[in-house]
């Protein structure tokens, strides 16, 4: 996105590199103890990473086909295609493609290893809820995560976790590939490393969590700014929580696949401290709606 347009939150954008730091620490521990127990365990790190390959390679494939969206052209949705075609203009970044995924779930996202690849998805059930200012608003946040390459930042971000999570299932079947469990060394060494991975697992699980939910509240602030109506985006954000409730299961079902990169997650996490809070992926409503009312006190937006 335009740098002048977008701004720059240095508190957000801190706590966004600590936990890239922390999780790149995380992964540099692992790695020591894969080296320590062979070079069997390079297994690990290929499977690990070809597994994060496809899944971002063909992220944009994938949650097309979940959602069962049809990319649309301009023929097909004119008032679509003309808002994403003036917040690309006004933003100065390439122009995603635009698709429509047939659900009365209120709800967007947008996906693609790369700018060329990206594509912004609506749901139907979207476009009949919201005027023109809060679907731009709905809009510009989807933008915002393709203008900074949220997908390959998650999908990077994303490693640590799953080459862990590996670690862990090769431990449970195959001992890791390691020659001899018999001798006490080995079998301690594989203990270790069993262990670690589990500790180093779920300590990645909670910081892209923690991540995930830092790139939301990014992605609303660029909203509000390059619209310069922060306003309509939180009613946008009202109104789609308020309607979830009274949404179809099947619907609800159909969004779960692309629930951490929705707008609106299929169930948003609740006020207060709960376990719900710290695995969502979404920061909670009111805290969105906070940033959204200095943002407008700011720009002067009513």
């Amino acid at each position: 996105m335009a740098r002048s347009r977008y701004g720059t939150d240095w508190g957000l954008t801190t706590r966004m590199t600590v936990t890239l730091f922390v999780l790149g620490l995380l992964y540099v521990i692992l790695a020591v103890l894969l080296y320590a127990v062979g070079f069997s365990a390079m297994v690990v790190l290929l499977i690990s990473g070809g597994l994060l390959f496809a899944q971002w390679w063909f992220s944009d494939s994938i949650a097309l086909g979940a959602m069962r969206a049809v990319v649309v052209t301009p023929e097909q949705a004119p008032q679509l295609h003309a808002l994403v075609d003036r917040l690309c203009a006004l933003a100065d970044v390439p122009k995603p493609r635009v698709g429509i995924a047939d659900t009365d779930a209120p709800n967007a996202f947008a996906t693609g290893r790369s700018q060329k690849r990206a594509v912004i998805v609506v749901t139907t059930g979207l476009l009949k809820r919201l005027d023109q200012d809060e679907l731009e608003g709905v809009l510009a946040h989807e933008l915002s995560h393709v203008a900074h390459r949220d997908v390959t930042v998650m999908a990077v971000a994303s490693f640590t976790a799953i080459l862990a999570g590996t670690i862990v299932r090769f431990g449970m079947f195959g001992g890791l590939g390691m020659r001899d469990r018999r001798d006490n060394n080995t079998a301690l060494m594989f203990m270790v490393v069993l262990l670690v991975s589990v500790l180093i697992y779920i300590a990645s699980f909670l910081l892209i969590r923690l991540l995930s939910r830092y790139r939301e509240l990014c992605a609303d602030r660029g909203a509000a700014l390059v619209t310069g109506r922060p306003t309509a985006l939180a009613r946008a954000l009202q109104k789609i929580t308020g309607d979830m409730g009274r949404i179809p299961r099947s619907d609800l079902r159909q969004m779960e696949p692309v629930s951490s990169i929705a707008l609106i997650p299929a169930l948003a996490p609740t006020s207060g401290f709960s376990l719900e809070r710290i695995f969502a992926t979404h920061p909670p409503l009111e805290k969105r709606l906070e940033q959204l009312a200095r943002i407008a006190a700011q720009l002067g937006d009513r």
